[in-house]
């Protein structure tokens, strides 16, 4: 209880900072980036549609074959009815083939009871207070709901730290979800310690 507490606590927080914050000290990009021509989205709906019919991003996420990895490690660290909440957030979903590459032993090893404070500051490492379109993306360092900064890049397509953004602009009742191929780890997490 406690930790959804924490987790709220800091959700409100940097919502708030977010808010403030959003496109102060960061280049913005021009309508040609690839940022500003958002890619296919999960979906076939019509964007009205899509937002009609669309659920929170914890719902949304179950409902994708390609993030079934992260559903679970999202229930793992008691972090759905965070996600479910009224938000607007951004998520940076990693793609079950994300989580696969991770060294190996490393997923297991997150899933464990004993490693949910690792698991927590790994997810909300991919997760922003607020919710930012693909065409409204600028590069620069950007505050997570983990506490620390994810760098984002447009140069030759939009990357987050050192992952892809393979799709944008799914979108969910309380946020967006943009997709991409790697898990971020935020420096504060020894995933090698995990396994020793």
């Amino acid at each position: 209880m406690n930790l959804k507490l924490a987790a709220a606590g800091s959700l409100a927080a940097v919502l708030f900072l977010a808010g403030c914050g959003a496109g102060d000290d960061e280049a913005t990009t021009s309508p040609t980036t690839p940022a500003a021509s958002p890619a296919p989205t999960m979906t076939e709906a019509s964007p009205e549609a899509t937002m009609a019919e669309a659920g929170t991003i914890v719902e949304v996420a179950a409902g994708n074959p390609d993030f079934t990895t992260l559903v679970a490690a999202v229930e793992a660290a008691g972090l759905a009815e965070t996600l479910s909440g009224e938000g607007p957030f951004t998520v940076f979903a990693p793609t079950n083939e994300a989580f696969d590459a991770l060294p190996e032993g490393v997923l297991e090893a997150l899933l464990l009871p004993e490693n949910k404070d690792a698991l927590t500051s790994i997810l909300t490492y991919h997760v922003l207070g607020d919710e930012v379109m693909a065409a409204d993306v600028t590069a620069g360092d950007v505050e997570t709901l983990e506490g620390s900064t994810i760098t984002i890049t447009t140069e030759g397509g939009v990357k987050v730290n050192d992952a892809n953004v393979t799709a944008t602009d799914v979108d969910a009742s309380n946020g967006v979800i943009h997709v991409i191929d790697a898990v971020l780890v935020p420096e504060g997490v020894d995933v090698g310690a995990l396994t020793s």
